[in-house]
């Protein structure tokens, strides 16, 4: 019985090192967490993206602000059942999609730094801001 306990304990000893192993393994091919590394962008930094794509959905616009890099293409698609536009608040006006019904998509490539806040004019509680750097 007692040879029985012995090689039970070696058996789980073995397991338990190659799990370790293997998870160390594994560590470097899964995703950070944000702010877990030194290599990962500070959360106010503008996104380098060359387009980035805002979702116009249950009447809200997803994310509703936004930080982008000059030069960014914002793509505005509705995915509601209802129109809605996003058009900016700025006087004169720097961009207006007109009425977007489901699916409809509007494209504005920002190329001056600023803060760009807009409207649904369909519903304007609807509010959004894009913030360029």
């Amino acid at each position: 019985m007692k040879a029985i306990t012995h090689v039970s304990t070696v058996f789980s000893i073995v397991l338990t090192t190659i799990t370790i192993q293997i998870s160390m393994a594994n560590a470097g091919t899964y995703p950070k967490a944000p702010g877990t590394s030194k290599d990962s962008a500070p959360a106010t930094q503008p996104t380098t993206q060359a387009a980035v794509t805002v979702k116009i959905e249950n009447f809200a616009f997803m994310p509703k602000e936004l930080d982008v890099a000059v030069g960014t293409t914002v793509t505005w698609q509705n995915a509601d059942d209802v129109p809605h536009t996003a058009t900016s608040k700025d006087d004169p006006q720097v961009f207006d999609s007109g009425p977007l019904d489901t699916d409809d998509k509007f494209s504005f490539t920002f190329s001056k730094p600023g803060k760009y806040n807009y409207y649904c004019k369909v519903h304007p509680h609807m509010t959004g801001v894009v913030v360029v750097k």
